[in-house]
């Protein structure tokens, strides 16, 4: 199978194209970059075939697309700092990416006849209440610029091809990137004390769990839209910072806090982003591994990296 993976310069990107090559598919990875580099990172060799593209020309996605003549395209190109979205100056850029963006790329993977994997978030849902979402629930209310972003993404898959998955995912952390971890990893040996959100209810995503999960998908035709996260439970923010410090031996103090009272976020956070995943049993994919057993082969693999 040929697979065209976009955003291979993100944490899940990264591990898609590398679960992709571990199976024996052709894979093709692209990003903005002329060089491939990792987030925050220098330019650097890329470890299997890379294309330049900027998925906001069009005419350019077109023409890569239509030269490659992919079975799949997995859609891992994304705006997602969701605070920095809020800025006046950033909305035209998160919308030139996430939505017409994303649109450009289903229009030339259905010219290519090629089926879509597009990832989404728990953020085009308003995040109320305390039931888990469904997939198929189309009660959308995004509460920030960037989920009303992804949210248009979804439309014009939906709109333009009948061969797409859309995943909706939540808490992301991987290797190649910032995210919540390495955050508190950085924070609790600088600080005593940190205060985080006790309100937020969701479950963590492993990128390297997922890219299995993908790889999966774009091996079958059991099309439609699914939840994916880690299974283990749901969690507050504060919960996952807390084994955060457990499994990596910190002495670090957690203190929870409400939303109202921790302040700073610019973009609203939706305070239930519990997703429910019985379809992806339903449809015989594997589930994602518990989230704390995620946390512990993260930990030890962002230390054998710092070896």
């Amino acid at each position: 199978m040929k697979v065209f993976v976009t955003g291979v310069g993100g944490q899940l990107g990264y591990d898609v194209m590398n679960e992709l090559k571990k199976r024996g598919h052709e894979a093709i990875g692209s990003d903005i970059h002329p060089e491939y580099r990792a987030v925050g990172a220098e330019p650097c060799e890329a470890p299997w075939p890379y294309i330049s593209l900027d998925i906001t020309d069009k005419a350019a996605a077109e023409r890569v697309i239509e030269e490659l003549q992919p079975d799949a395209v997995i859609h891992c190109a994304a705006w997602t700092a969701v605070d920095l979205a809020e800025e006046e100056e950033n909305k035209a850029k998160v919308q030139a990416i996430n939505a017409d963006g994303t649109r450009n790329i289903a229009e030339a993977a259905r010219a290519a006849d090629a089926k879509m994997l597009y990832i989404s978030t728990d953020y085009v849902f308003d995040g109320n209440g305390t039931e888990a979402w469904e997939p198929d629930c189309q009660d959308y209310a995004p509460l920030n610029v960037y989920g009303q972003s992804k949210l248009a993404g979804e439309l014009a898959v939906k709109e333009l091809l009948e061969k797409y998955f859309i995943i909706r995912i939540a808490w992301v952390f991987g290797t190649n990137g910032k995210n919540f971890i390495k955050t508190m990893l950085s924070l609790g040996q600088k600080y005593d004390t940190l205060r985080v959100v006790k309100d937020q209810i969701g479950t963590p995503t492993y990128t390297y769990d997922l890219a299995r999960l993908l790889v999966d998908m774009a091996e079958t035709e059991k099309y439609g839209i699914y939840h994916a996260t880690n299974e283990g439970g749901y969690i507050s923010w504060y919960d996952f910072a807390c084994e955060i410090f457990r499994q990596a031996g910190m002495s670090t103090k957690v203190v929870p806090v409400t939303t109202e009272e921790f302040g700073l976020s610019k973009a609203k956070r939706p305070f239930n982003s519990r997703l429910d995943k019985s379809k992806l049993a339903e449809a015989g994919f594997e589930p994602l591994p518990s989230w704390q057993d995620a946390l512990k082969r993260y930990i030890d693999a962002i230390k054998d990296n710092n070896r």
